[in-house]
């Protein structure tokens, strides 16, 4: 499917890259780019094909993106505005309930929503020189892309009031020592890492990050019940069959996602 705002690359048979791609703007999100990242988690959501993994980056060398664009909302009606906040609402409940692994691979700054987006993928590699805010409160907002949420989670809930309160700017080694970020690396590692999975079996692998992701919704008793429904899943699948098998006779498994 074509897209305005966004490059589509296959990465070999199982890993698809993603680019948001308005690097005139520092990738700005606008209508037209959240309308297509909500259709693009959506279908690739319900039909994923052969795809095991999704890696999510920026257009250019200077920005992931740096947030809404704010040309676009200048003289917006209130209604106008929440009518677009919606569509990016849903944008950002797709990613944070989209089954496969996605990889955010910051290839310079993200602030404000360019960071809530990057905070709803599974995990982030996060360019060295970048610099990364949550600076909403600066402009008479807040976050609205589940900043709050997914921050807190990451960081805790004192480094996320420190940093969403004051908006302040904070670097890639930073948030890298605060849990935020998994490598302060480019784009290879995130490919990399992203085949690595791929080479999993991809029901496992989904399965597991559906168990760690609502199993944090809940206490560790009831998290550790729904791992044990998601495990017990896996137990009748060829692939389970095909990974003991190959383990036996020593050889790589071909995983089929049955």
């Amino acid at each position: 499917m074509a897209y305005q705002t966004l490059v589509l690359e296959q990465r070999g048979e199982h890993v698809l890259l993603v680019r948001l791609n308005r690097p005139e703007v520092l990738n700005a999100l606008n209508t037209q780019m959240g309308r297509e990242l909500l259709e693009l988690w959506t279908r690739l959501a319900a039909e994923p094909g052969q795809l095991r993994c999704v890696v999510l980056t920026g257009a250019g060398e200077r920005a992931f993106c740096a947030g809404a664009d704010l040309k676009e909302r200048d003289g917006m009606s209130p209604a106008d505005w929440q009518a677009q906040h919606e569509l990016f609402e849903r944008g950002f409940m797709a990613m944070m309930e989209f089954p496969l692994p996605l990889v955010a691979a910051l290839n310079g700054h993200a602030f404000g929503g360019g960071l809530e987006i990057a905070l709803c993928c599974d995990f982030i590699y996060a360019a060295a020189g970048a610099r990364f805010a949550l600076p909403e409160v600066r402009l008479g907002i807040m976050p609205g892309g589940g900043g709050t949420q997914n921050l807190a989670r990451a960081v805790g809930e004192r480094r996320a009031k420190e940093l969403i309160l004051t908006g302040r700017q904070f670097t890639a080694e930073e948030g890298h020592a605060w849990g935020l970020f998994n490598e302060v690396s480019g784009m290879t590692d995130a490919v990399e890492t992203a085949e690595a999975i791929a080479g999993n079996a991809p029901l496992a692998v989904r399965q597991a990050k559906k168990s760690i992701h609502y199993g944090l919704q809940t206490d560790v008793l009831t998290g550790y019940r729904f791992e044990i429904e998601a495990y017990n899943r896996l137990v009748d699948t060829d692939d389970r069959r095909e990974g003991v098998r190959a383990f036996n006779e020593k050889r790589k498994p071909a995983f089929r996602g049955k």
